[in-house]
């Protein structure tokens, strides 16, 4: 049996890149363009406060949680395309198609990259997806978990992913 690698920075940021690039063109019909691959570089003027964070846990020998961090028009505009709805049935219907669609998303992009994980002997079962909404919500950091921030651009709008991971 081969030796379990390692988890550098560079397969994190290899395997999230793929999970948001694959969720951004299947379920947006948008390219996902990585501009940012920690805090430090962030784009200047970059706000990390939003008014949605979707989340997704993985549990197993690895853990943690995968936050996707937008803002609220952007949620609109992917909820629009993912279910062929005009802007106005979107807000026809309400918040609750908002935190499905986002939900969705959120669940594919984590379920990516934890399928890597799992291929490379990392085993790990997701959980529900939860979605906050509010004004000027942000990710804290968890003293356990190495964290791992990316930000990608997504026809237009900002989407940072904000992953927490720790390995048992």
């Amino acid at each position: 049996m081969a030796p379990t690698p390692q988890i550098t920075d560079k397969l994190v940021q290899d395997a999230i890149v793929r999970a948001v690039q694959n969720v951004c063109r299947t379920m947006l019909k948008q390219p996902a363009t990585l501009v940012a691959d920690s805090l430090e570089k962030m784009p200047p003027g970059t706000d990390l406060h939003f008014e949605l964070i979707g989340s997704v846990g993985f549990a197993g020998v690895a853990s943690g949680t995968v936050y996707l961090c937008l803002s609220e028009q952007f949620a609109a505009k992917a909820t629009s395309e993912i279910l062929g709805m005009s802007p106005g049935e979107v807000d026809l219907h309400g918040p609750e198609v908002v935190k499905d669609a986002i939900g969705e998303i959120t669940n594919m992009t984590a379920g990516g990259f934890k399928n890597e994980l799992c291929d490379l002997g990392f085993p790990c079962k997701l959980t529900l997806p939860t979605i906050l909404r509010g004004h000027s919500l942000a990710v804290a950091a968890l003293k356990s978990a190495a964290r791992h921030v990316f930000c990608f651009d997504c026809g237009g709008h900002l989407l940072v992913v904000d992953i927490q991971l720790k390995i048992e």
